[in-house]
Parts: structure tokens; C-alpha cells; sequence
């Protein structure tokens, strides 16, 4: 637990200059600048990060041409070495957005096997579901929506993201890393 020690003191040495004490001071903002909405916009960009360096890692190792490369086919389906780096790629991150959720932003209480692996499985649960729902069915639609607007699929991939981030984080608070009274009825996370 010292690099929660020391994530929170660096927070709140950030949150003690100045110029951010005036920030919370704003109405609204206060609310989006507090440790855990701070905790799981920092986590989610290292998220993002650790998704992309094991994707680039992933395709390096395949080599040139690993596009078209491909593992193996079922019917007309190409499974692609791209398709197999994303997928990587994507449990990789999920995996650190648990842990990063469970020990900084959410600060879940849950201890043995069964609760954890609840924990463990709602997590990955909401994640394929915010991926199903926004990444793919969504952004399908959007992409269909703003193809005629120059940078659309910038629009597009932007919404999309917002909206994914929204989901995952009302799953996280409410849902997956609920607070549980003494008598195991839940609280919301505070």
C-alpha cells in the first residue's frame, strides 16, 4: 500500500497549489476535481496507455505485413494477427483498470476468493458490455451519422469515448465496487 500512500500525497500536494485551490473553489468543478473522479480520469489515460503499448507491441512482434496476416479462418471469417493484438491488447488494459479501480479510485473493501472473483467478473462483465454497446454498435451508427461532416469519424470516436467513460464509471461506483454495510446491504461508494 505505499504507492497508494504516495499516489494520494502527490494528489493532494497537486490539490494544495494555488492555482487548483481556486479550481475546487468553482461550483461543479469542485465535484469533477475530487480524488476519486481525479483517480479515474489519471487511471483511465494510463489505461488507454498500457492498450496502446501492448498493441504496439503485439503488432511488432508479428512483423511487416502482420494486417493481413492471417491465424486462422472459420468459414468465410479471417481471424487476423491484428484482430489477436487488440484482443491482447484490450484484456491487458482491462485488467489494469481493475486493479487500478479496485485499489486507488474505488477503494474496494472486498476480501475472499468469492467476493473478489464477483469483483473480478462484473468488471470484465461491464467492460464487454461499454465495449458491445459503444465501441461497436454505436460506433457503427455514428459512423453512419457523421461520414458527410469533414473529421466525422473524429466526432464519431470522440462521443464514443465519452459515452464509454460515463457507462464504465457509473458501473464501477455503482455496481461493481459498491459499498456493502455491516449487514451486507449496499451504500453507494462515496
Amino acid at each position: 500500500m505505499k504507492l497508494k500512500l504516495r499516489y494520494e500525497k502527490l494528489y493532494n500536494k497537486i490539490f494544495s497549489v494555488p492555482f487548483f485551490k481556486k479550481l475546487l473553489k468553482i461550483p461543479g468543478l469542485e465535484k469533477l476535481l475530487q480524488y476519486e473522479m481525479m483517480s479515474y480520469l489519471v487511471f483511465g489515460v494510463l489505461t488507454t496507455v498500457v492498450n496502446f503499448v501492448v498493441f504496439g507491441i503485439a503488432n511488432k512482434l508479428a512483423g511487416a505485413g502482420y494486417e493481413s496476416l492471417v491465424l486462422f479462418s472459420i468459414g468465410s471469417f479471417a481471424f487476423k494477427w491484428l484482430y489477436l493484438s487488440n484482443a491482447v491488447a484490450w484484456v491487458c488494459a482491462v485488467t489494469f483498470a481493475y486493479i487500478t479501480n479496485r485499489l486507488f479510485v474505488f477503494e474496494s473493501t472486498a476480501s475472499g476468493a468469492a467476493a473478489i472473483i464477483k469483483e473480478i467478473v462484473s468488471f470484465f462483465g461491464a467492460r464487454i458490455i461499454s465495449l458491445l454497446l459503444f465501441d461497436e454498435l454505436l460506433y457503427a451508427l455514428l459512423l453512419n451519422v457523421f461520414e458527410k461532416i469533414k473529421g466525422g469519424v473524429w466526432i464519431d470516436k470522440i462521443l464514443v469515448a465519452v459515452l464509454t467513460v460515463v457507462f464504465n464509471y457509473i458501473a464501477g461506483k455503482f455496481v461493481i465496487f459498491k459499498k456493502r454495510g455491516a449487514d451486507g446491504a449496499g451504500e453507494q461508494a462515496t
